[in-house]
């Protein structure tokens, strides 16, 4: 009978037994690599067939996400149309254990026409990729976790976490920052939580300034009118002096007969809540603590520059 927990164990040692070999192998070649990457001029080309491919596509999808443009490209394909998507400039990172996978070694002849710089990740560095490749990153890696020594498990692995060494190298070297990173991943929830106030603010006539010596008249008309359910309160020189909120307006005409004639600085909150534009909106949301709805953002003359509304955030995705 078949312990599945144990050959689930068995595989998993396997593969650290294999990266453990991959560990051993990281050196000059690595560095070599890298920095043939990195003053290059073009774009990375990711190639191999079967599982290797499948791998191929992640690695090109980890430099383009961290800043190194690349793509996957098919050597099947290559040799009918696509290899016209690499040009002089480029690199190309071929994945193959063998190194003599057929699909690859066809289009090496272009390759080396157009003096195309090519690294080899694979665990045969005297085979004909090999031979032919600028840098040969050797993997090391013979046995497969398969019983069989078949399908690709451990070679695999050794090619995934040798793809992200070099993705994370270069973004090192390209001192790649999250914003950076968000750029990149718009729709993704890193991306909202790198939200600066100042990518959500409202700013100029949107901003429902009155004067501190408007009426209530003013500042009621403001309030609709701008819908933001708050007044900001300025003086002559439109520094900020305080706030009038709609929650305050119910309070004040509870406890206040005519007030509509009434100067505004009567009834205002001084020294209001306010954020700095360069603070992320997660900042934001912790300030307000479902205690407040808006935040105001305030230049070096203490002049309202910005305004940041709860529902801003929330339409941003960030609860």
């Amino acid at each position: 009978m078949v312990d599945i927990v144990k050959v689930g164990l068995k595989v998993i040692q396997d593969e650290i037994k294999a990266l453990e070999m991959v560990k051993k192998k990281i050196g000059p070649h690595f560095e070599k690599a890298v920095k043939l990457i990195y003053n290059s001029k073009g774009k990375v080309i990711v190639t191999g067939m079967g599982k290797s491919g499948i791998i191929a596509k992640k690695i090109a999808a980890t430099l383009t996400s961290t800043g190194t443009p690349a793509f996957y490209l098919n050597p099947a394909e290559g040799s009918h149309g696509d290899l016209g998507n690499i040009l002089r400039d480029d690199v190309v990172i071929a994945l193959s254990k063998s190194g003599e996978t057929d699909e690859i070694v066809r289009i090496l002849p272009y390759l080396k026409r157009f003096n195309i710089s090519l690294i080899s990740i694979t665990s045969r560095p005297h085979a004909v990729i090999s031979k032919n490749s600028n840098v040969v990153l050797n993997m090391g890696v013979e046995n497969e976790a398969c019983p069989l020594n078949l399908a690709p498990t451990c070679s695999s692995t050794a090619q995934l976490v040798i793809g992200d060494a070099i993705a994370v190298a270069l973004l090192k070297l390209k001192k790649f920052t999250k914003e950076d990173f968000a750029l990149f991943h718009p729709g993704g929830l890193l991306s909202k939580k790198l939200l600066k106030v100042k990518d959500l603010m409202h700013i100029g006539n949107q901003l429902p300034l009155v004067n501190e010596r408007a009426t209530m008249r003013d500042v009621i008309h403001t309030i609709i009118d701008k819908r933001f359910g708050v007044a900001i309160i300025v003086d002559g020189q439109k520094k900020l002096k305080g706030v009038i909120v709609d929650g305050d307006l119910k309070r004040i005409l509870l406890k206040t007969e005519n007030i509509m004639d009434k100067k505004a600085s009567e009834f205002m909150t001084k020294e209001p809540k306010t954020i700095s534009e360069d603070e992320f909106v997660a900042r934001a949301l912790q300030i307000m603590e479902g205690k407040i709805t808006s935040l105001l953002i305030i230049n070096e003359e203490d002049q309202p520059k910005g305004l940041l509304h709860i529902h801003d955030i929330l339409k941003a995705g960030i609860y």
